[in-house]
């Protein structure tokens, strides 16, 4: 679980900010570098998969979140979240469902945690060569079911999410 926060200085507008699902790869790629010179501060946070396996899907999306705020070099004064659940944080926040299309920070914070997701896909797909990480990114595609049942489970996978907690139950 990949999680940022950041700041954006209004002396320095960035162009092309938007939900990342909606954008192409180069183009957050190319957001990605400009997101990170020209923000007053960002920060990038993960969840474990352990932590995911431990606490849920929902809580390690909180504490990636709140990783990401604690992160920041410059202390926000009230912090804006993608969604309708907020993580603990010491200051002021709410909570914008679809705020990736609505907020320009929340925007690029989505950018940072896309782009480094994939990368970390990218560099997965190297140590799994036998896998397609590469193209379905990890996830629950049918290639990627396929993938699971030819060549088993891998360290990476959450052992609480189906298909893998039924095929451990085997």
């Amino acid at each position: 679980m990949v999680a940022a926060a950041v700041i954006l200085d209004p002396a320095r507008p960035i162009e092309g900010l938007a939900d990342s699902k909606k954008l192409s790869e180069y183009k957050r790629n190319s957001l990605f570098e400009i997101i990170r010179e020209n923000a007053l501060s960002w920060s990038i946070a993960l969840a474990s998969v352990e932590e995911i396996d431990q606490i849920n899907i929902l809580q390690a999306t909180l504490l990636a979140m709140q990783r990401a705020v604690d992160g920041l070099h410059v202390q926000p004064d009230a912090v804006l979240v993608d969604g309708n659940r907020l993580p603990k944080l010491s200051i002021p926040a709410q909570a914008i469902v679809k705020g990736d299309t609505k907020i320009k920070a929340i925007s690029a914070a989505s950018i940072l945690a896309k782009v480094t997701r994939d990368r970390m896909m990218l560099e997965i797909a190297e140590r799994y060569p036998e896998f397609s990480f590469k193209q379905h990114k990890g996830y629950g595609t049918q290639h990627h079911l396929d993938e699971i049942a030819k060549f088993g489970i891998l360290d990476i996978h959450r052992r609480t999410f189906n298909p893998i907690k039924t095929l451990l139950l085997k």
